[in-house]
């Protein structure tokens, strides 16, 4: 009784594989990292602040930049460039929140994942 979802006609669902589980999970963390660094290493004014800013900026820039379906469209460089700022912002987080091994490690999975995604969209 029920059609594939496949075929429906006029329908075009997106192709989802594993970098971009990947890279939605690392925008994820991102932004809980950045929320965990505004709340726990801020006095209280500031905390909240940065705690909330922080994340939303990221969410932002994300929305205008990075999302499947940008508001403005970069060239490829540039939106490397501005992705590599989003985890160099992060690393730095967690390397002040005295967790540099943590740092390093969400470092390389997340350079990993776009220098992969950036040259699947290359080719």
């Amino acid at each position: 009784m029920s059609q594939d979802p496949a075929s429906v006609p006029g329908v075009e669902r997106p192709n989802i594989n594993a970098l971009d589980v990947v890279r939605a999970v690392v925008l994820v963390i991102a932004i809980g990292t950045l929320a965990l660094w505004g709340f726990a290493t801020w006095p209280l004014p500031w905390n909240i602040v940065l705690g909330l800013g922080a994340p939303i900026v990221v969410l932002l820039v994300w929305a205008l930049f990075l999302s499947p379906k940008p508001v403005l469209r970069l060239h490829p460089f540039l939106r490397a460039v501005v992705e590599l700022l989003i985890y160099v912002g992060v690393t730095t987080a967690w390397w002040l929140m005295d967790q540099p091994l943590i740092g390093l490690a969400f470092a390389l999975v997340a350079v990993g994942a776009g220098v992969v995604s950036g040259r699947r969209t290359l080719s």
